[in-house]
């Protein structure tokens, strides 16, 4: 049962037909796991927290950097040097004393990534910098039959993807990249990134998390959201699984 107080935190919520009361106790249950918490992590955190997640796991292995404060809106000057997850955390218990906030200071690896799914979170977030991070997690979270949302930026774009694969009808996140290793891409030191385009699309992110959580409106697995900023224009793909996908291929059903 939720609180007085959290009847009051959460009102908004529950006058919503789509989520009500029973929905916004679905989002004190759930569980996420919020891979990177730099430009897409800091609205991702704040959001999912003050919608009441009830429990949020950060992993990042990175400290701020004088550079990260111009998108990443949950550190100020005075956290230069300290670690972004243990920021971020005490950020969540600031913002919200019923949300349970963990963190994890480590690179996600190939042996690492198996202890952070131990406790099956209900829904992934990775926002992190990285391809090769990101494949990592992708293949975790198909694995485990985790929804993930992926979210990626640079410069003056952005995308977004929710990923199912193991469904019938919806790909994995290989089925949209194939099975490259590193890409050659430059990074966002080099590429440069305005800071609001983080926020824009770590807070979509986070709406779609909690989509997965208490479902609403269309089922976003299975197409990708293209953002365009310069021109002001925003595009949604249908991603049909791949039959070849090496990874998902033999998941579904």
């Amino acid at each position: 049962m939720l609180g007085t107080d959290e009847l009051a935190r959460y009102a908004r919520h529950i006058v919503l037909q789509e989520i009500g009361g029973t929905g916004q106790l679905r989002l004190a249950r759930a569980q996420v796991l919020v891979v990177g918490a730099g430009g897409i992590g800091s609205p991702v955190i704040q959001y999912l927290a003050a919608a009441g997640i009830g429990q949020l796991t950060i992993v990042d292995d990175d400290r701020v950097d004088l550079s990260n404060l111009q998108r990443q809106t949950l550190f100020a000057t005075t956290d230069v040097g300290r670690p972004k997850a243990e920021l971020a955390a005490a950020a969540v218990t600031r913002l919200n004393p019923h949300v349970t906030a963990r963190a994890v200071v480590t690179r996600v690896s190939a042996e690492t990534v198996g202890a952070l799914l131990e406790d099956a979170p209900t829904v992934i977030v990775d926002g992190c910098d990285n391809f090769d991070t990101r494949l990592l997690v992708a293949d975790a979270a198909l694995a485990r039959r985790i929804p993930l949302v992926s979210a990626a930026v640079g410069r003056f774009e952005g995308q977004l993807g929710v990923y199912r694969g193991w469904e019938p009808d919806k790909p994995c996140y290989r089925c949209f990249v194939g099975d490259a290793p590193a890409r050659d891409a430059l990074t966002c030191a080099e590429e440069g990134v305005l800071g609001p385009v983080t926020g824009i699309v770590g807070s979509m992110a986070a709406l779609e998390a909690i989509r997965q959580i208490v479902p609403f409106g269309d089922d976003s697995a299975g197409r990708l959201m293209l953002l365009d900023f310069l021109s002001l224009r925003f595009r949604t793909l249908a991603l049909p699984p791949d039959p070849a996908c090496r990874a998902c291929g033999t998941t579904r059903g």
